[in-house]
C-alpha cells in the first residue's frame, strides 16, 4: 500500500509529491498524462516574486463597463458561459472589497509569494534545471501615461510595504533596453526579483525526474476513479488498482468535480488562457507584459510565446480565437513577429477560488483526503511553497 497518492502531476502536484517524500512518506504521483502536460505547460513561465497581492476584481464602474461590453482584452466572456461562473465571481467580487482583502487575504497571500523563489531554488538546483531558468526579472509595459503613472505608484508601495525591488524605465529607456521594440510606449516597470523559465512544462518534468530519482513512482490513470476502500482510498491505474492511506487532490480546475463526489461543494471561477508561438528575429530581451492589452510575450525554447489574459469560461467550453487574435495583433504592434511555429492554439484553465487563497489542508468530511488546489494564476509560482505548507500540516 502506498502511504500517499498525489492526484495531479502539474507544478502543484509534483511539488507536493517532492515535499511529502522529503518528509519520509512513500508517495505515488498519479495522473492521466505525464508531468507538466496540462495547465503547467502553457503558462508564461514566470515565478512571480513581485505578485505579493492577488488580483482583485476591478470594481470601478468604468472598468466593469468595459469588461461587460467586451471593450477590454484582458478579461473576456461569452453569454453562454455566464450561468456557470456568475455566482462564484460575485463571491470573488465581495472578497475584492478593500476591508477583507487588505486585512486577511493580501497578508496571507504575500507570505506565500515572498517564499516562492527560495522554495523553487532548492528544487531547481537539486533537479539540474538551471539551464532553463533566468533570474533577471520581467517587464510590465504601459502604452498610456495614466497606466504607467499608476504602475509606478504601485511599485513604490510594493517596495515600501513588502520590500519588493523594481526598476522604472521611461519610454526612451525602454526603447534602449528593447531595441526590437517597434512602438513608442509610455514606460515600464522592471520587476527585478522575479524569475523566468523558457520551458515551464520542462521544469515540471525536471522536478518529476527528481522525485522519481529519490524513489518515488509515477503512475498513469484516471483520477475520477477515486473511491473509498475501507479506511483508505483506491484508484484504478492503467495497470490495475492502487490503494492508499491518504490521497492529496492537486488537480487544479478539475478538483471541484472530483471532490464534489465526496460531499464537497467547491465554487470556482474558471479563467481560460490561450497561447501561440512565433519565430522572431529581434524579440523582447526579457519577458514582457503589455498590460493595457492583456498580452504577455515570453521567450521560450520553441519561439516567442504570445499569451492572453483571462476568458471567463467553463472547462468544456469550445475554444474561441477572439482574445488570442487580439493579443497577436497587439504583439505585432510591439515586435516584428515572424512565421507561426505551432499549428493550433493552446488553451488551459486557471483555477480561481472566490476567496482568492488556495485550498491547502485536510478534508473536514473525508478522513485521509487532503487538498492543494485553487492557486489562480500562480500555480507555477506557488507550487513548491503550497507543497511545503501542506507537508508541514500532514507531518511525518
Amino acid at each position: 500500500m502506498s502511504e500517499i497518492i498525489v492526484l495531479g502531476a502539474g507544478m502543484v502536484g509534483v511539488s507536493t509529491a517532492l515535499a511529502l517524500q522529503a518528509n519520509g512518506h512513500a508517495v505515488t504521483l498519479f495522473d492521466r498524462r505525464g508531468p507538466g502536460e496540462e495547465t503547467s505547460f502553457g503558462n508564461a513561465g514566470i515565478i512571480q516574486a513581485e505578485a505579493v497581492e492577488p488580483y482583485p476584481l476591478p470594481l470601478d464602474p468604468k472598468t466593469l463597463f468595459a469588461i461587460a461590453t467586451g471593450r477590454t482584452n484582458d478579461v473576456v466572456w461569452r453569454m453562454r458561459d455566464l450561468p456557470h461562473w456568475l455566482v462564484p465571481l460575485l463571491g470573488y467580487a465581495r472578497n475584492s472589497l478593500p476591508r477583507g482583502y487588505k486585512a486577511n487575504i493580501a497578508p496571507s497571500w504575500s507570505r506565500m509569494i515572498l517564499s516562492a523563489t527560495e522554495d523553487h531554488a532548492r528544487l531547481i538546483a537539486a533537479s539540474g534545471a538551471e539551464a532553463i531558468i533566468a533570474r533577471d526579472g520581467y517587464r510590465k509595459v504601459y502604452r498610456t501615461a495614466a497606466g504607467f503613472d499608476k504602475a509606478v505608484a504601485t511599485a513604490e508601495r510594493y517596495r515600501s510595504q513588502y520590500g519588493v525591488p523594481s526598476h522604472t524605465l521611461s519610454g526612451a529607456e525602454l526603447a534602449d533596453a528593447e531595441p526590437g521594440l517597434q512602438a513608442k510606449l509610455a514606460g515600464a516597470v522592471h520587476w527585478t526579483c522575479s524569475w523566468s523559465c523558457q520551458d515551464p512544462g520542462g521544469l515540471v518534468r525536471h522536478y518529476a525526474d527528481l522525485f522519481m530519482a529519490r524513489g518515488g513512482s509515477m503512475v498513469l490513470g484516471d483520477a475520477n476513479s477515486l473511491e473509498r476502500a475501507g479506511a483508505g482510498w483506491r484508484v484504478q491505474s492503467n495497470n490495475g488498482p492502487l490503494t492508499t492511506e491518504r490521497v492529496v487532490v492537486c488537480l487544479g480546475p478539475w478538483s471541484p468535480a472530483l471532490v464534489g463526489r465526496f460531499g464537497h461543494a467547491v465554487p470556482m471561477v474558471y479563467k481560460r488562457g490561450y497561447h501561440r508561438h512565433f519565430h522572431v528575429k529581434d524579440g523582447p530581451k526579457l519577458p514582457l507584459f503589455d498590460v493595457e492589452t492583456g498580452t504577455f510575450l515570453s521567450p521560450m525554447r520553441m519561439g516567442l510565446r504570445v499569451l492572453t489574459g483571462a476568458e471567463l469560461s467553463t472547462l468544456d467550453a469550445p475554444p474561441s480565437s477572439r482574445q488570442i487574435d487580439r493579443s497577436t495583433l497587439a504583439a505585432r504592434e510591439l515586435f516584428a513577429l515572424g512565421e507561426r511555429v505551432d499549428a493550433q492554439d493552446w488553451r488551459g484553465t486557471r483555477p480561481f477560488m472566490p476567496g482568492m487563497l488556495p485550498m491547502i489542508g485536510p478534508s473536514e468530511k473525508n478522513p485521509g483526503m487532503w487538498f492543494n488546489f485553487g492557486h489562480g494564476h500562480q500555480g507555477f509560482t506557488l507550487g513548491p511553497t503550497s507543497a511545503r505548507i501542506l507537508a508541514e500540516k500532514m507531518g511525518r
